[in-house]
């Protein structure tokens, strides 16, 4: 996001040139050779918009229409493809298309391969690559990432975007569609989900309550049963002590009578 916004005026400014230049003169040539020359600028599509570059359409100058649209989408490989038919880059042009191509393949996949970088720059060396990762690419702030000299490859963490490519846009809007579907396909699996653990917590807990309740009556049974087995105890108790008390007194009257 940083970066985007340190572009921000940089492209403003060019876009402002471009928009009061009129003729297909030089001037328009040298506004594309500084724009994609600039250290801090990786952003072209809205230069490329400005109505007043369609004038070097169909003029000896017109091969700087397509240096500028190679810069917004193209790579250092589509570059040396067509080399014949582009003006040739200063070095501070080829540095920045090296680091847009970067980008390219940031977006593509998240580790990169010192092998497949060493190819698509045509770097001599690992040295002079990691020399170039580090400070034209993660030191100006377009990447961030790790060099893992074991692996020989670039972890990508962060990569700036470029400028969207001819129906990219719609591939872009169709893939958050179907990433939305699939959320919310997740989203009702999830919810089902807590309801069915609503629904057997529900039944958990009527089932601990049945258990409770007929823990109760099971004591309350018990209790019961207890106080009727001590009622009946106490009765019987009762009965033999009439009956002693009975035996001696009928034994009692009997020995005075004799």
């Amino acid at each position: 996001m940083e970066i985007e916004q340190k572009q921000a005026p940089l492209i403003e400014q060019f876009v402002k040139q471009a928009s009061t230049l009129n003729g297909p003169g030089p001037a328009l040539v040298k506004l594309i050779v500084e724009a994609t020359s600039h250290p801090s600028l990786f952003a072209f599509s809205e230069i490329l918009s400005v109505p007043n570059l369609l004038q070097l359409q169909g003029t000896e100058s017109s091969v700087y229409i397509d240096l500028l649209r190679l810069f917004a989408h193209g790579t250092w490989t589509d570059y040396k493809s067509n080399a014949a038919h582009l003006p040739q880059l200063v070095p501070d042009q080829a540095v920045k298309l090296k680091q847009l191509s970067v980008l390219t393949l940031a977006e593509m996949n998240k580790v990169l391969s010192y092998d497949q970088l060493l190819k698509e720059l045509e770097v001599a060396n690992v040295r002079e690559l990691e020399d170039f990762l580090i400070n034209e690419c993660m030191y100006v702030g377009i990447v961030k990432g790790k060099l893992n000299q074991l692996r020989r490859c670039f972890e990508v963490q962060f990569a700036a975007g470029r400028d969207l490519r001819h129906g990219q846009l719609e591939n872009m809007m169709q893939s958050l569609t179907n990433w939305l579907d699939t959320s919310d396909n997740v989203l009702s699996v999830i919810q089902d989900k807590i309801k069915w653990a609503e629904t057997m917590c529900e039944e958990d807990k009527k089932h601990k309550m049945e258990v409770k309740s007929h823990l109760q009556d099971v004591k309350k049974s018990v209790h019961s049963k207890q106080d009727n087995f001590f009622f009946e105890l106490d009765g019987e108790m009762d009965s033999e002590e009439d009956l002693s008390r009975s035996k001696r007194y009928f034994g009692s009257r009997f020995m005075h009578y004799h």
